[in-house]
């Protein structure tokens, strides 16, 4: 099949109500399977689709194999990356190509259910602008797999305020108009429900299945914990503090300044009333040490608003995110923000 260049979202002739997004690497024997899981799943939703596969950079037969089922079905849209970028970039990609309404993102190796499309999809048109899936029965082994994600659902949960008991699932449906300013890198992916949220919007889970992995090895390790959890701190400062980081580095300031300060206040009073020897005394040197890091968290924190401003401003970007405007008279109501 000829080689084409990668086409704009505003490309084609009819544009699809579902876009299914799922990134692969290394997935050779999964493509035929999957292809045709999703082909069964999606005519069973009986809404005009397409599917985004994103090779990401695989070393083996997965671009000539998935080449060949885009040679079949003109619903397939193959995007190949130059190298192996990631799942994030992956799927930030297909996102980028997708053209639906809703955009849904999966995983390749059939873990996942295609069949459950249809009950996020149903979701979706309740009225949630992100539908999450759970795997409440894992087929995956519990000491590597299971017990760290129930440890990172909770902490992520716990520190974005987004109660979801299974972050990990890749499953998740999207109004396209909510991914429409959310940028991915990183580990990002697991976030987006999350950084949604922090974006204004409703989510909803949903029970999916679970199967065991029938071909190839799991990407995932114990190697990636770490990776997630400096991610997760960055997801915190973006959802609380990003338009004004100096309540994050302020207050440790003052409260540094100040006891370096009311320290050396008091050493200066032993000496010029007692004449005590301040030379030999390791109070003198952690009071100015104190007195230093809070002047360098101010100025952090200064700073901060200085590239937090320059970011908004220079590009247009508003500090809020409108859902819908109602205006009287016959112009009624204009509509989600977006559509």
């Amino acid at each position: 099949m000829a080689e084409q260049m990668p086409k704009s979202p505003s490309e084609g002739t009819e544009c699809p109500r579902v876009s299914v997004v799922i990134p692969l690497y290394n997935e050779e024997d999964n493509v035929g399977p999957l292809c045709e899981a999703v082909r069964e799943a999606m005519e069973a939703v009986g809404q005009p689709w397409e599917a985004i596969l994103v090779n990401d950079g695989s070393s083996d037969a997965t671009g000539e194999r998935l080449d060949a089922e885009a040679g079949r079905d003109e619903r397939l849209v193959v995007v190949h990356l130059r190298r192996n970028f990631g799942q994030t970039a992956a799927m930030a990609a297909g996102f980028d190509q997708a053209r639906g309404q809703v955009i849904v993102a999966m995983d390749a190796d059939l873990q996942n259910d295609p069949r459950d499309v249809g009950k996020l999809l149903a979701e979706i048109e309740r009225g949630y602008d992100v539908v999450s899936g759970w795997r409440r029965k894992r087929r995956d082994k519990w000491l590597t797999r299971v017990l760290p994600s129930r440890v990172a659902n909770w902490l992520i949960s716990a520190l974005t305020g987004v109660r979801l008991h299974d972050y990990g699932c890749s499953l998740k449906a999207y109004r396209r108009e909510v991914l429409k300013d959310v940028r991915l890198y990183g580990e990002m992916h697991r976030f987006l429900p999350a950084l949604c949220r922090w974006a204004g919007a409703s989510i909803a889970e949903v029970e999916v299945e679970h199967h065991p992995r029938r071909h190839g090895r799991s990407k995932y390790g114990l190697s990636r914990t770490l990776r997630v959890l400096l991610d997760l701190v960055v997801v915190k400062f973006l959802m609380s503090y990003s338009t004004m980081p100096i309540r994050v580095f302020g207050p440790p300031g003052v409260v540094s300044f100040g006891a370096g300060f009311l320290l050396a206040a008091y050493l200066s009073y032993e000496k010029l009333v007692h004449g005590a020897a301040l030379a030999n005394r390791p109070a003198l040197m952690l009071a100015v040490l104190l007195m230093v890091v809070g002047v360098q968290f101010l100025s952090l924190g200064l700073l901060g608003e200085l590239v937090a401003r320059t970011y908004y401003e220079s590009q247009g970007k508003p500090i809020y995110a409108v859902k819908r405007v109602v205006r009287g008279g016959a112009g009624g109501a204009e509509g989600k923000a977006g559509d």
